[in-house]
C-alpha cells in the first residue's frame, strides 16, 4: 500500500490558508497516515464504507479541532485508502458467515 498523502487546491484556499498551505498538508498528512495504520492493524472485516468512516474519524480527532472541521477530504479517495485497507488485510482468522 502506498502511503496516502493529502495535497490541498490552492484555488480552494484563501490567502491565510494558502501561505500555510505547506505545512497544513504535512498535518493533515501525518494525522491520515496515523489514522491508516491504526485502522490496518485493528481491522476486523468491517465494509469498506465503514472502514472510510473510520479513516475520517480517526485523522479528525488527531486534529486540532478547527483543522478537523475545516477538513473534508475528496470522498472517493478517501474511500480508495479504504479498499486497500480492506484488499490488504489479513483475514484468515476473521470468522465469516455461513451462507
Amino acid at each position: 500500500m502506498t502511503e496516502p498523502q493529502v495535497t490541498l487546491d490552492p484555488a480552494s484556499l484563501n490567502p491565510v490558508e494558502d501561505k500555510l498551505r505547506g505545512p497544513l498538508e504535512e498535518q493533515l498528512t501525518s494525522a491520515l497516515r496515523a489514522a491508516t495504520d491504526k485502522t490496518k492493524h485493528t481491522y476486523a472485516g468491517e465494509s469498506v464504507d465503514s472502514v472510510s468512516e473510520t479513516l475520517l474519524r480517526r485523522t479528525k480527532s488527531a486534529l486540532h479541532p478547527d483543522i478537523a472541521e475545516g477538513f473534508h477530504p475528496d470522498p472517493a479517495q478517501l474511500r480508495h485508502v479504504a479498499e486497500q485497507i480492506v484488499a490488504e488485510a489479513d483475514t484468515r482468522d476473521i470468522p465469516r458467515p455461513r451462507d
